[in-house]
Formats: structure tokens, C-alpha cells, sequence
């Protein structure tokens, strides 16, 4: 290996711009038609001597993956914010350093976010299910009414950078938004917000519900059975966060009550085979974990990556450490 064309792996295809980065100034295999799996990413890694490995959620990195690490692999650069696919504490341990992609993905994130209530206050299921049928028909005053956002209670659970970003699009919808946080936030970063401490206090209160934090043991299946009860009646769920934050069950009879009116849903548990529940009912409106899929996004979390890599051969600081 050149130092000047550091060896790396990566996962996946990036976008074409990172792609031809890779190709002008690393040492990298083709790109491949589909995910590595984690053996196959392993036994890569092993060829090339690479010293860096771009994963994304595809390839899970656990403490078995790191007993079976090759030696030169320095760097994991997770081409993600999120970090539910990697052993943290294990990948630490082995002297391996990491790095994911933050903040370039925050703005790209909390778009799909608003894109996901109004299409889920909307209806927007149903009315492509009639287009694709032909429409045929005009329809009646009183029929397939969704809900207006504009004017709504907006609670938000989890007000990091994404939750920040949608409570700042919120404001153009004339909501009234609260969340819910370990703590409060500074003035300035509430973006007009109300900090409630007691999520069962704020769920009452919340009109359309957008879910903004990791998962992770403390969190899972947050939404239940109990707190979707606590939600007036034909509440609007939203979920681009993690599907292991949520009870499906508990959502599916929600939605089937009536006491959850619509579900606007980017990740579910089982990715990428979903609850065949959640794809048939018709107030469910879900895209397939596509939060950051935009060109501009895309792009960014991957040369954020490639940046890692860089600093991390040259022994300067990381761009984005975990």
C-alpha cells in the first residue's frame, strides 16, 4: 500500500462523485453490485491489507466480526449516524478507531420526516391506491378526508440535530411543538419548542407524534401499548428513526382502533422484510429507510467518510470520531 493511496474497503456502491474520489486516491476493489456480507467484507479486507473499512447498516460489526478483524484494519467508518450495527465498546477495545457521519445528513433527514406526516395526515396510501386503480370516479365531500398539519401539536421525542431540524420546519406549518429530551435544551437550539420532562405528560397534548433518537436497549419499544393510549384519539404517528423503538403489535391495533388515525413509517424492525400488517393497511404510508437518500446526502456521509480515512492514515484528528 501507498501511503499516498490508502487500501480500504467499502461495503457497498457509493454515490458516483465518492466513487470516483475513491478510484483518483485510494486503493479499493470495485465496487460491489450488491452489500457485502460481513465475511465477504472480512475476506476483502484480508486481500487488499486494507487499513480502513467503509460499512454502512448492512454489515453488522460485532465482537465475533473483531475477533476475526484482520491486523492492518485501523479504521471502521460507518457510513451512518446511526451505530446500532457496531459493537462500540468492542470495536474500542481492539484499538480499532470509528468514525460515522453526522450532521450532514440532518437536513435531508428532518425533510423526510415532514414528508412522512403529510403523507400519512393526508392519506397519501390510499389516494395512490385510487390512482393506480384508475380513479374512475369523482369522489364524494365526505370522503377519504385526511388531516390538515398546519395548526397541530407536534410532540417530539428526541431533540438532537434531527429533532432540532423538524422542530424549525414545524415552526413554517404554524405548529405548536413540544418534545421531550433528557433535558432541556439551550433557548436558542429549541427553535420555539416547549420542553416537557414527562413524556406521559407531553402524549396527551400530542396531535401528530415524530420519533428523533437512537435505539438501543433503554429504548426499545418506547412506543407501546400504554403510550400510544396516552395520544388523543386519531393522533398522527411518525417514525424515521428506528423500528426497535416501536411495538408493532401495539401500532397495528392502534391503527386498527382508530386511536392512531395514520402512520407515516421510514424503518420498521424487520429490515428489510416488514410486518406484511404494516404493508397492507391502508393507513400506513412507509418508505424503505431512506432518510439521507438524496444525491446531495449520499454524497456528503460518503467523502465525510473518505475524510476519516484520510486523517486517520496521516495520524491527524478525525473529522467525526465516536
Amino acid at each position: 500500500m501507498s501511503a499516498s493511496r490508502p487500501s480500504i474497503v467499502r461495503s457497498l456502491r457509493l454515490p458516483d462523485a465518492v466513487e470516483a474520489r475513491i478510484a483518483a486516491e485510494f486503493d479499493a476493489p470495485p465496487p460491489p453490485d450488491a452489500p457485502l456480507s460481513t465475511d465477504a467484507l472480512l475476506e476483502a479486507a484480508r486481500e487488499r491489507k486494507a487499513v480502513a473499512l467503509l460499512v454502512t447498516h448492512h454489515t453488522p460489526i460485532t465482537k465475533d466480526v473483531l475477533d476475526r478483524m484482520p491486523p492492518d484494519v485501523k479504521l471502521i467508518a460507518t457510513v451512518s449516524v446511526g451505530l446500532d450495527h457496531l459493537d462500540v465498546d468492542a470495536i474500542h477495545a481492539r484499538g480499532i478507531a470509528l468514525t460515522n457521519t453526522p450532521d450532514v445528513l440532518t437536513e435531508c433527514n428532518a425533510d423526510l420526516a415532514l414528508f412522512l406526516m403529510l403523507a400519512a395526515a393526508r392519506r397519501a396510501s390510499e389516494y395512490a391506491a385510487v390512482m393506480r386503480g384508475g380513479w374512475g370516479r369523482t369522489l364524494a365531500m365526505d370522503e377519504l378526508l385526511g388531516q390538515r398539519v398546519s395548526g397541530k401539536t407536534l410532540g417530539i421525542i428526541g431533540m438532537g440535530r434531527i429533532g432540532q431540524a423538524v422542530a424549525r420546519r414545524a415552526q413554517g406549518f404554524g405548529m405548536t411543538v413540544l418534545y421531550n429530551n433528557r433535558r432541556r435544551l439551550a433557548p436558542e437550539l429549541e427553535h420555539g419548542a416547549t420542553w416537557v420532562a414527562d413524556l406521559r405528560e407531553m402524549l396527551p397534548k400530542t396531535q401528530i407524534l415524530s420519533l428523533h433518537l437512537p435505539g438501543g436497549p433503554e429504548s426499545d419499544s418506547l412506543i407501546n401499548a400504554e403510550t400510544l393510549a396516552l395520544l388523543p384519539r386519531g393522533a398522527i404517528f411518525v417514525n424515521a428513526a428506528r423500528g426497535r423503538l416501536v411495538d408493532e403489535d401495539a401500532l397495528l391495533a392502534a391503527l386498527a382502533s382508530g386511536q392512531v388515525a395514520a402512520a407515516g413509517l421510514d424503518v420498521c424492525r424487520n429490515e428489510p422484510n416488514p410486518d406484511p400488517r404494516l404493508l397492507a393497511a391502508p393507513n400506513v404510508y412507509m418508505t424503505p429507510h431512506v432518510g439521507s437518500a438524496t444525491v446531495e446526502t449520499r454524497t456528503a456521509m460518503g467523502m465525510l467518510a473518505l475524510d476519516n480515512v484520510v486523517a486517520a492514515v496521516a495520524d491527524a484528528p478525525l473529522p467525526s470520531p465516536v
